[in-house]
């Protein structure tokens, strides 16, 4: 009878496991990522985002909310994909436009004209940027307290920017971005807490930029971490850079891998 009893138990058990394991794969698959454009203002000046969310999330809790800053072509379907990504890992992802929903740089040359714009007048750039902040803050059951950026390229350089301005965020990760500021005493206003993700090999970040940016946290007292990563050069986590290394910027997939795997941890830690 002992033996009977607890034969039953355990098929019992086992029928329970399977319930459970089978409802969480009927929510899995019932889950959806919602992606929709957002338009917003600047002025004169009609900016368009790009919201991701997981619906079944976002209707149980409040949660963390990352904004994605575009590299130097504008918000393409790049910083879309990555917006997905994060959506599938629980965050609210907006991804804000600093150009215009009209401005959309055709290749390398028009593009470093319309980023230079920004890199040269840091407080338009820093507008942009707040007011990218305010959409995703305005997004449904994005958590005020958790709040965090990503930026790629001009946009790692954004997000630092964003962090300068002392907008009330838990951390920036800066992939392959400039870290170079003309105003460095802004570095005291910074609140979040920081990593960069660099190319070891990367010829468009001089080893002064690193050094003065290391010099303006560390006076700051800010709480800054910086990876480098061996054979990687500029945009290491763009496919559509290519794979050759010589020419500064190209692809590298260990680096593109490793360096999202430190994004989360990051983001583990702040939340």
């Amino acid at each position: 009878m002992m033996f009977l009893e607890k034969a039953r138990r355990i098929a019992f058990g086992t029928l329970t496991l399977g319930f459970v394991l089978s409802a969480l794969a009927m929510n899995e698959i019932h889950a959806e990522i919602i992606t929709r454009d957002v338009e917003y203002r600047d002025g004169d000046v009609t900016l368009r985002g790009y919201v991701a969310f997981d619906s079944e999330r976002v209707e149980k809790q409040r949660l963390p909310g990352v904004l994605v800053v575009h590299q130097w072509l504008g918000l393409t379907d790049y910083e879309k994909g990555r917006c997905r990504q994060l959506a599938e890992l629980g965050y609210v992802a907006f991804a804000l436009d600093v150009y215009g929903k009209d401005v959309r740089p055709s290749g390398p040359q028009e593009a470093a004209k319309v980023a230079g714009t920004y890199k040269q007048d840091r407080q338009l750039y820093r507008r942009r940027l707040n007011l990218g902040l305010e959409q995703l803050l305005a997004q449904k059951s994005v958590a005020p307290d958790k709040l965090a950026a990503i930026g790629y390229c001009f946009g790692g350089t954004g997000v630092l920017e964003l962090a300068r301005s002392g907008a009330a965020i838990s951390g920036v990760v800066s992939f392959h971005g400039g870290l170079d500021s003309p105003s460095p005493e802004d570095g005291k206003q910074v609140k979040a807490k920081v990593l960069i993700c660099h190319g070891a090999d990367d010829p468009f970040v001089p080893a002064k930029d690193i050094d003065a940016f290391k010099a303006e946290m560390n006076e700051a007292d800010v709480d800054w971490q910086m990876i480098y990563y061996s054979d990687a050069v500029h945009s290491f986590t763009q496919p559509q850079a290519g794979n050759d290394n010589s020419r500064g910027a190209a692809y590298n997939e260990k680096a593109d891998r490793r360096s999202w795997e430190a994004m989360k941890t990051f983001f583990a830690e702040l939340f």
